[in-house]
C-alpha cells in the first residue's frame, strides 16, 4: 500500500517538474478541472443523482 501512494506522489512530482522546466503551467487548470470532475463522478455514482450526471454528459 505504501508503494502506491509512493509511485502516486512520484508521478505528481515528476508532472510538476515536466510542467515547470517545459513553461507548460496552462496544463494545471486543464488537470484541476479533470480532477475535480473525475472526483465528483466518483462522488455521485452510488447516489439517486447519478441519473442526472449522465444528462449533463
Amino acid at each position: 500500500m505504501a508503494q502506491k501512494v509512493s509511485d502516486r506522489l512520484e508521478f505528481f512530482r515528476e508532472l510538476w517538474l515536466f510542467m515547470r522546466e517545459r513553461k507548460k503551467f496552462w496544463l494545471a487548470p486543464i488537470l484541476l478541472v479533470l480532477l475535480l470532475l473525475a472526483l465528483v463522478i466518483v462522488l455521485i455514482e452510488g447516489t439517486a443523482l447519478a441519473p442526472f450526471i449522465y444528462t449533463l454528459f
